[in-house]
């Protein structure tokens, strides 16, 4: 028998679910009224309401306690009804409630366990539109955006003709709690603090007392949990972000386009020591605008090891927003991103299952990952299906590895290994660097770029991926892949050896 126990705190930073690119949801906005008062008064306005030119540190987010739905769940009674199921799923984000959906559409009794089942998700999710129409989430967005750009300088900038969305929270989970609901799911409001592994059923204990048992417990619980288990030094690469839903003055993008990367650096001329560091460890503005007036600015740091800081990010997402001419009237939300990339998959298989942020499915390369959650959650639940909707009811270490080989069969653990290569590339690789990979990547067949931040190209089509990318590069591009990616290639092989033996 196996005991882990571990106690739920909240991480000292918001840890993101799918950040490459966020977007919240917008909270009303009152229009601007016409203003009547003498120039003296507006002026006084707008010095003690508005943040100073280009500075938004001295606002306070407007929002800060998620929205709670208004649903009716089918709650789990410890008075009347039975504590066995067949899944337990604990944790109520977008991958956990997307598994549960889909486990129970095979007549499985499912229960959700979370400490605040219908709040509405505090993070905030970005996609490409046809990611969630294959899916059929199409549905599910507040806005989307018929192309996205990227400023590689300031003189070249590439236009992306692919559709970009910013997923509604409220919409995608009440979509997925319906799904839930006429399935049978029960929830249950509480936090985990142990789990019991026996032969063949596992057990958690909650916060409130109840326990619990299942054939198979799901961990769906998100980057901050420690209950799955690793059998390889986890050296991670971080992404980290500080992103703001803003009314601003006025802003400089197309309202038709999405800034999918901004890397230009001119706003640090007068910032010496950080236009330094920049150039070494580089930092992106994510920019998706609503209106003339609303906008979500993010400073983003695609991938670094050690994480950079916070207030090394903050202060330079100021420094491009007063280059850029944006005055901060208010700020509506605020986010604080740290996302683990890379790094070993959990020890496979394992007594505990895992979904989302917890199972190494983020893109390792960009951040991605709720997409690929959505896509992989109804792979999980035929594998768990076929164990556990049988007349033979397949339990123990048989449904483990059932479960695990169904989420992390050998090709999709190859093609994993093959954009760790990508990520351990882009740390090797300073502003210059940078701007000269993305040059070449978006200048590859659509179908290409695309599947790779999709994560749906094959190990053959990676390949092909790498050799027309290195065709495509300039002289200084080459440079850099021969000089700086040797050891990276080396270790991807010898990683795809192991895999395949």
């Amino acid at each position: 028998m196996g005991t882990l126990v571990r106690l739920f705190s909240p991480p000292p930073t918001t840890l993101c679910t799918n950040k490459f690119f966020l977007s919240p949801t917008i909270p009303s906005i009152s229009s601007p009224r016409h203003n009547t008062t003498s120039s003296t008064k507006k002026h006084q306005y707008y010095r003690t309401q508005s943040s100073k030119f280009g500075n938004f540190l001295d606002l306070k987010p407007e929002t800060t306690q998620p929205e709670s739905l208004d649903f009716d769940l089918s709650w789990w009674d410890p008075k009347s009804d039975r504590p066995h199921f067949d899944v337990i799923i604990i944790g109520t984000g977008p991958a956990g409630l997307r598994l549960a959906e889909q486990v129970s559409r095979y007549g499985i009794k499912v229960c959700c366990v979370d400490p605040s089942p219908l709040s509405v998700w505090p993070n905030n999710y970005g996609v490409w539109v046809d990611e969630f129409e294959s899916l059929k989430l199409e549905d599910c967005f507040d806005k989307t955006w018929p192309m996205a750009c990227v400023y590689l300088d300031e003189n070249k900038t590439k236009y992306l003709d692919r559709p970009y969305g910013r997923v509604s929270r409220k919409k995608l989970k009440t979509k997925l709690m319906e799904g839930c609901v006429s399935n049978g799911v029960k929830f249950h409001e509480a936090k985990v603090w142990k789990i019991e592994h026996q032969e063949f059923e596992s057990f958690i204990m909650c916060d409130d007392g109840n326990e619990l048992k299942a054939s198979l417990i799901v961990d769906a619980s998100g980057f901050a949990s420690n209950f799955i288990e690793y059998d390889k030094k986890r050296n991670h690469g971080y992404q980290i972000a500080h992103g703001i839903l803003a009314e601003v003055e006025e802003h400089p993008f197309d309202l038709d386009k999405m800034v999918l990367m901004d890397w230009r650096d001119t706003h640090l001329g007068n910032e010496p020591y950080l236009r330094v560091k920049n150039s070494r460890f580089p930092t992106f503005l994510y920019a998706m605008p609503f209106d003339s007036n609303l906008v979500f600015l993010e400073e983003t740091s695609l991938v670094s090891r050690p994480v950079l800081s916070y207030k090394e990010v903050k202060s330079r997402m100021v420094a491009r927003l007063r280059h850029l001419g944006i005055r901060v009237k208010r700020v509506l939300e605020d986010e604080k991103c740290l996302i683990p990339m890379g790094g070993p998959l959990p020890k496979l298989p394992q007594s505990l299952m895992a979904i989302g942020g917890t199972s190494g499915v983020v893109h390792p390369s960009t951040g991605y990952m709720v997409a690929r959650s959505m896509a992989l959650a109804p792979v999980l639940a035929d594998a768990i299906a076929e164990c556990l909707g049988s007349t033979r009811m397949i339990r123990g270490q048989p449904l483990y590895h059932r479960a695990w080989n169904g989420l992390w069969p050998i090709q999709r653990r190859c093609t994993r290994e093959f954009y760790s290569f990508g990520m351990e590339t882009l740390l090797k690789l300073d502003l210059d660097g940078t701007r000269r990979f993305f040059d070449a990547f978006f200048n590859l067949d659509p179908y290409q770029w695309q599947g790779f931040l999709s994560s749906r190209l094959s190990l053959q089509e990676l390949l092909l991926l790498s050799l027309s990318l290195f065709g495509r590069a300039s002289n200084m591009s080459r440079f850099d892949i021969v000089t700086k990616c040797p050891v990276p290639l080396a270790k991807m092989v010898g990683k795809l050896a192991i895999e395949t033996i």
